[in-house]
């Protein structure tokens, strides 16, 4: 009964009664999962070769559940007359180029991984693809979207507000009838409160529950709030509620992206949307909401005059101030010429402290997921296929080659189905390291041209 429960509304943590004994444990209990994890920019590839003493010092704590790949090929992504921060954000996930401004060339992993394991669709109360992120930079649909169908249409509308992706997957409970009704208004307000009384029963001291199970639902209730108070800015709170957050103040839809010139950002306003969106997109998969889909940090070319300080682990990294080191005003003072000045010769500070930045980040969501542990013991990221990518090996546009050579990837174990705690020169093309992780999952179907020889790496399977 609880398994059933956990999928209506707002889920259930896992709690000691909906688990089997672990030798009884079957594979519905750990879901397939794929999810595409993009950063925009990319980490030049000579970055790439230092390792965890780099600016991939924060994926270390994570190293052991995770396969750094360096030297990916994604030349064959390259459309003429098209620079590779759109055709790089295309490649990713499919190794496809692109097909116009607004499809890729065709499907993303995660939707061939879907449609295999669930041909007929997904289970009632699932959202089928969700796709969220934090990014800024508009123009071309691929350079922030990173899941796609075979005909390369967009998977699903991607959300960018904290509030809208907590609706896409929690709902809002819609009243009827007479809008002044106290009651239908709260409904309105917060699917919560729908609950509210159910979940109080079963944390309380009357619930069949065991004390640990108690203490749980508990807490995954205030968990859950806690999200939802830092989502919305809920209207008519009474005086014993807690203050509620401002709705986003940063820009979103066309405000965010003026003409390509790029937007002013404080570093710490930008983590703590991200970090909400990241927080919300983990708490769906936790909760099983879903399965498959794409997280966006930064999009491909962004465009942002970031200011403000920046710390990792408690010690102070740089202080960004991008238009003024860069002396110029809009899209030329840009956090984004960075990468265009790239010279393998010189320290290149300003681009490292961006790129470590963005790692902190995307190392901030595989955190989240590696902090549930599931039925067979494993984490969430380790159980699922999580790929994460970038546009560029390299931002420099006068060789579209080098571009797209050596474009940074890493990938978790996917429940032991790839090698993970190594850092992997793989030396061969995106689409053949995208097709082998789909022959690993038996999907039948491959990326790419049929035509093509299909050529598996080996040195990724475990």
């Amino acid at each position: 009964m609880l398994r059933g429960a956990s999928g209506v509304l707002i889920g259930l943590p896992l709690l000691e009664e909906m688990m089997l004994p672990a030798a009884a444990a079957t594979e519905s209990q750990v879901p397939v999962r794929a999810f595409n994890v993009f950063f925009g920019l990319g980490i030049p590839a000579p970055l790439q070769t230092e390792g965890f003493d780099g600016v991939l010092e924060p994926l270390k704590p994570l190293s052991e559940k995770l396969l750094i790949m360096r030297n990916v090929d994604q030349v064959r992504c390259d459309e003429s007359g098209i620079n590779a921060h759109f055709d790089g954000a295309s490649g990713a996930f499919t190794a496809t180029p692109p097909d116009g401004e607004a499809k890729a060339g065709g499907a993303s992993m995660d939707q061939v991984i879907r449609k295999s394991f669930h041909p007929e669709g997904m289970p009632p109360g699932m959202v089928p693809t969700l796709i969220g992120g934090t990014f800024f930079r508009r123009s071309r649909v691929s350079r922030y979207v990173h899941s796609y169908n075979e005909d390369g249409t967009v998977a699903a509308t991607i959300q960018e507000r904290p509030r809208d992706l907590f609706n896409r997957v929690f709902g809002v409970i819609k009243g009827t009838g007479d809008s002044s009704d106290a009651r239908k208004r709260r409904l309105r307000r917060s699917v919560l409160d729908s609950v509210v009384e159910q979940y109080r029963f079963y944390s309380g001291n009357g619930s069949p529950l065991g004390s640990v199970s108690r203490g749980r639902v508990s807490d995954h209730l205030e968990r859950i709030r806690e999200f939802e108070q830092r989502a919305f800015e809920m209207e008519n709170a009474g005086p014993d509620s807690p203050p509620m957050p401002a709705r986003s103040s940063l820009a979103h839809g066309g405000h965010a992206d003026p003409g390509g010139e790029g937007i002013d950002m404080q570093i710490d306003d930008l983590v703590r949307e991200w970090r909400l969106m990241a927080d919300l997109y983990a708490l769906a998969i936790e909760l099983d909401r879903a399965r498959f889909g794409s997280v966006t940090f930064l999009a491909a070319g962004e465009r942002l005059r970031v200011t403000g300080e920046y710390h990792y682990n408690g010690k102070h990294v740089y202080s960004f101030d991008d238009a003024k080191q860069l002396n110029k005003s809009g899209a030329g003072g840009c956090s984004h010429e960075w990468w265009h000045k790239f010279n393998p010769k010189t320290e290149n500070k300003q681009l490292r402290a961006h790129a470590h930045m963005k790692m902190r980040e995307v190392a901030y969501f595989l955190s989240r997921l590696d902090g549930i542990q599931e039925a067979n013991g494993k984490s969430i990221l380790e159980n699922s296929c999580i790929t994460i990518s970038t546009e560029s090996g390299d931002g420099r546009h006068a060789d579209v080659k080098r571009e797209l050579s050596g474009v940074f990837h890493a990938i978790s174990g996917a429940n032991g189905r790839f090698k993970t705690g190594e850092i992997l020169d793989v030396g061969k093309e995106g689409i053949d390291v995208y097709n082998t992780m789909l022959e690993a999952y038996h999907t039948g179907q491959r990326l790419g041209p049929k035509d093509r020889e299909y050529n598996r790496v080996q040195g990724i399977l475990a």
